[in-house]
C-alpha cells in the first residue's frame, strides 16, 4: 500500500511497519496518483527488506521544492531524495544547497541515460523523464490552417484562436517564452508583438487552458506534444494533432536528487537506480505521458505512433535562463502593456 505523508492532511503518516526503517521521498502529488510510484515502491521495498518507503506529496512539484527549501532553512526535514526538480528550477534548488552529490557507480543504470538529457554539469540532479511543450490543435481546424512553423501561427486566420499560458505562473508559458528566445533570439519580443491579434486568451495555467481548448473556446493550446498519445490510448481516438513549428518543441526534464541532509546514501542511490531501471521506466509514457530516459526502453507501439518526437528539440541551460528570465519576463509584460 502507499504510504503517504500529506497526500490529504499535511503530516498525516500511515501505513508504517512498526520498528521499519523509514525512507522518506518528496514529490509532487500527480507521481503519486497516476504516476509510476505504487511500482517503485513495491520493487524498491523488496530490494530493502524491514526499509518503509515513504511518499511526501501533498503538492505540486514547485510547491514541494519551495516546502523542502524551507524545511532545509530550520535544519528540519525528513526527505532523503526529491523526485520532480525540472530543469527551469533546478537554479532554485541549487542556490539554496537541496542536494548532495550522486556517487555514478552506484547507480548501474545512470549509463543508459543519454547525455544530452542531463542538465546539472555538477553531479547532482538527474533526469528520470523528460517530454516536449508543443502547440495542439482539435480536429475540428481546417487542415489548411493547422501551423506547421512560427510564422504560421501569425496568419491572419487564426485571430483569436490561440490559447496560451502565463510564464510567471505556468511551466508551459515560462517554457513556451524560452523556446520563442531560443527560436528568434534577440527578434523574439517582435515574435510576440505580431502573436497577440491570434491569441484568445493568456491563462494562469496548463489546466485551464486545456478546459478552454476541450470546451472548444480555441482550436489550438499551448501543450504537450504527448497529447494525442494520451488522447488515444485513454480515448480510443487521436482527436488531436500535435504541431513541431519548424520541427522544434521544447525539452522539458523532470530530475531527481539526493538531500543534503541525507544520511541514508545507500538507500538512497538504490532509489535512484530503481527509478532509471527498465522495469519503471516502461511504466513513464503511460503514466507520465513523457518519455522514458533510458536509452533501452522500447515505447509501445500506439504511444510510439502518436506522441511526437520534435526531430530538433529546443532547450536552454537552466543556469542559462537564470541569468536572463527576469529581464525576459519584464519584457514580456511590458508587450502585454502589464506595468
Amino acid at each position: 500500500m502507499k504510504k503517504l505523508v500529506g497526500f490529504i492532511v499535511a503530516l498525516a503518516v500511515g501505513g508504517t511497519a512498526v520498528g521499519a526503517e523509514r525512507f522518506v521521498v518528496y514529490t509532487y502529488r500527480s507521481f503519486v496518483r497516476d504516476g509510476p510510484a505504487a511500482a517503485i515502491e513495491e520493487a524498491f521495498e523488496a530490494a530493502h527488506p524491514g526499509v518503509d518507503l515513504v511518499w511526501v506529496a501533498p503538492g505540486g512539484g514547485a510547491e514541494m521544492l519551495s516546502r523542502l527549501i524551507a524545511e532545509l532553512a530550520v535544519g528540519a526535514t525528513d526527505a532523503d531524495v526529491f523526485l520532480g526538480v525540472s530543469a527551469m528550477d533546478l537554479p532554485r534548488a541549487l542556490a539554496a544547497e537541496v542536494f548532495q552529490p550522486y556517487d555514478p557507480t552506484l547507480i548501474p543504470n545512470l549509463a543508459h541515460v543519454p547525455e544530452d538529457l542531463h542538465f546539472d554539469s555538477a553531479g547532482r540532479v538527474l533526469p528520470f523523464d523528460h517530454g516536449y511543450v508543443a502547440f495542439v490543435a482539435s480536429n475540428a481546424l481546417p487542415a489548411d490552417l493547422l501551423p506547421r512553423t512560427f510564422a504560421d501561427l501569425l496568419r491572419p486566420e487564426l485571430t483569436g484562436k490561440i490559447i496560451l499560458q502565463d510564464p510567471r505562473t505556468s511551466t508551459t508559458g515560462l517554457a513556451f517564452l524560452l523556446w520563442t528566445v531560443a527560436h528568434f533570439r534577440d527578434d523574439w519580443p517582435a515574435f510576440w508583438k505580431a502573436l497577440l491579434p491570434n491569441t484568445l486568451t493568456i491563462t494562469k495555467g496548463w489546466s485551464e487552458a486545456f478546459a478552454m481548448f476541450e470546451a472548444g473556446e480555441a482550436p489550438i493550446v499551448l501543450s504537450y506534444s504527448t497529447d494525442a498519445a494520451y488522447a488515444y490510448l485513454t480515448g480510443g481516438a487521436a482527436t488531436y494533432h500535435v504541431l513541431t513549428l519548424d520541427g522544434e518543441g521544447y525539452r522539458l526534464i523532470e530530475g531527481m536528487g539526493i538531500v543534503r541532509t541525507s544520511a541514508k546514501l545507500d538507500l538512497a542511490h538504490s532509489f535512484l537506480d530503481i527509478v532509471l531501471s527498465p522495469e519503471i521506466q516502461e511504466l513513464i509514457p503511460t503514466s507520465q505521458w513523457m518519455f522514458p530516459v533510458h536509452d533501452g526502453v522500447e515505447l509501445l507501439p500506439d504511444f510510439a505512433r502518436y506522441a511526437v518526437l520534435p526531430p530538433h528539440p529546443v532547450f536552454i541551460l537552466p543556469t542559462d535562463a537564470a541569468d536572463h528570465l527576469a529581464e525576459w519576463i519584464t519584457t514580456w509584460q511590458q508587450i502585454l502593456g502589464e506595468p
